[in-house]
């Protein structure tokens, strides 16, 4: 096992993916308890769909992926608010609305530029060798400002996540907060598509949060465990993916379903124990 990791640690593609995954992971399943507690979580898919259409148009450009990216998906994450909000469109619809419509945009973009050649499937499922030196730096810094403005928020994001009207009523600015976690969100996305593509890159949202609740039921304890289970998952499915040179996104998201599935397992005993 210590050969293993020394003969992986040896490369620096790899050295890059554990890190910035690790952080990335780390931050989203922060971020993920919250989105699916407020149901939510496909706000992740519809701006991961925007960030394939980023990334398409920054190739069109011959441009920086990032630098092209993140404003864009950070601005479509605040106009899906204000539509959530102020319009009639709702909810998954207007999630839909954006989401396809930046999908098509991106493979039109593609497809008369640089025509649709293997890129495309690493932007639709991720490639560990994508990232540069420069994506890492960029990507260490903007996941150190989310997890800082996490934790510093953490009282505001918890009343807003449990009972938004309550949280009005005390005096705190919810849709201020709500916009925070959706921006944060989109920071989280777009650094997390290079390795794991526009179309995985939710299951670092949504699978450590739904895993952790099969058996923790306070917020913290979720939050706690879902981190643990996000870096874990990580760690396995890009060990698994270096050993048998399987896509390193499916792999991580094989390693997430595994754990769902044993702490639905565990959950299901203890609740025929809790009966019998």
């Amino acid at each position: 096992m210590l050969d293993l990791l020394k003969e992986m640690f040896s490369y620096p593609f790899m050295v890059r993916a554990i890190l910035v995954g690790t952080i990335v992971a780390l931050c989203s399943s922060l971020l993920g308890v919250s989105l699916v507690l407020k149901r939510y979580s496909m706000i992740g898919d519809g701006l991961s769909h925007v960030g394939f259409g980023a990334l398409a148009l920054a190739t069109a450009l011959n441009m920086a992926p990032l630098t092209i990216s993140i404003p864009i998906v950070v601005l479509a994450a605040f106009l899906l608010l204000r539509i959530n909000e102020s319009s009639r469109i709702k909810g998954d619809a207007a999630i839909a609305l954006i989401s396809t419509g930046a999908l098509a945009i991106g493979v039109m973009v593609i497809s008369l530029t640089t025509g649709m050649n293997t890129d495309v499937c690493n932007y639709l499922f991720g490639s560990i060798l994508s990232m540069s030196q420069s994506d890492v730096n960029l990507s260490v810094v903007l996941s150190v400002i989310v997890l800082v403005l996490f934790i510093l928020f953490y009282n505001r994001i918890f009343s807003v996540t449990f009972d938004e009207s309550f949280a009005k009523a005390t005096g705190t600015n919810a849709g201020l907060y709500n916009t925070l976690i959706a921006l944060l969100t989109a920071l989280m996305i777009v650094l997390g598509m290079r390795m794991m593509g526009a179309l995985l890159i939710t299951s670092l949202i949504v699978f450590p949060a739904l895993t952790s609740m099969r058996l923790c039921k306070k917020f913290k304890a979720v939050i706690i465990n879902s981190a643990i289970i996000s870096v874990i998952c990580l760690w396995a499915g890009l060990t698994f993916s270096y050993v048998y040179a399987t896509p390193t996104g499916a792999s991580i998201v094989l390693c997430n379903i595994i754990v769902f599935f044993l702490y639905w397992v565990i959950q299901t005993v203890k609740g025929v124990i809790g009966r019998a």
